[in-house]
């Protein structure tokens, strides 16, 4: 008696292809996995979730220092060679010393978090058709995720600065000593000058 064995060798291979597709999609999944993983340098919500928590973070301290006055004060901490207390290229390399003025602010904001900043003032020169700009605070070159928060002060002709009780004020003696020039050479007893004050801000 003949027995035919084509249905068990049909089954066989219907068997083999399954395991054969498993494995393929197994290693397309695995093949998916490793190229789409998310490194920490790689753009991803984390990232921009960080990103806008300096933002926020940066935008606070301007904002908060800038009711209270110590945004301004802060301006005004300078002593004609550099801000007071500075490393010797006149700026901070981190937050400032306790007895900045925005010494608090910046530390609550970042001092805890791992996030690095730096703080730029610009201000117009030569009646306004140039920019010029210092450097308050230096912690190194921005990352490409980086956040940036700016606000514009006004210096006026009476405000002081230097670091100890008996001060210049702008009107007298900051074409000489202070950084930003007056708008108005002529008139440096009114308003002196209008500054834009810049913390970039990124995740270390």
């Amino acid at each position: 008696m003949f027995v035919e064995h084509l249905p068990d060798d049909r089954g066989q291979a219907h068997t083999l292809e399954a395991f054969t597709a498993a494995l393929l999609l197994v290693a397309g999944l695995i093949f998916a996995t490793q190229a789409t993983a998310v490194t920490p340098l790689s753009a991803s919500t984390s990232n921009q979730h960080v990103e806008n928590q300096a933002a926020i973070a940066a935008q606070d301290v301007l904002t908060t220092a800038g009711e209270s006055g110590n945004l301004t004060a802060a301006l005004l901490y300078y002593d004609g060679e550099g801000f007071v207390n500075a490393s010797e290229d006149g700026s901070y390399v981190g937050v400032p010393p306790e007895q900045h003025p925005l010494h608090d602010p910046l530390a609550e904001a970042f001092g805890d978090r791992q996030i690095a900043f730096d703080i730029e003032v610009s201000y117009p020169e030569d009646g306004g058709n140039r920019t010029g700009d210092t450097t308050m605070v230096d912690m190194g070159t921005p990352s490409d995720n980086a956040a940036t928060a700016s606000v514009r002060v006004a210096l006026y002709g009476d405000d002081r600065f230097g670091a100890d009780g008996d001060r210049d004020s702008l009107a007298e003696n900051g074409t000489e000593s202070y950084f930003a020039p007056p708008v108005d050479g002529d008139r440096p007893e009114v308003l002196y000058t209008v500054v834009e004050v810049r913390i970039t801000a990124w995740q270390m």
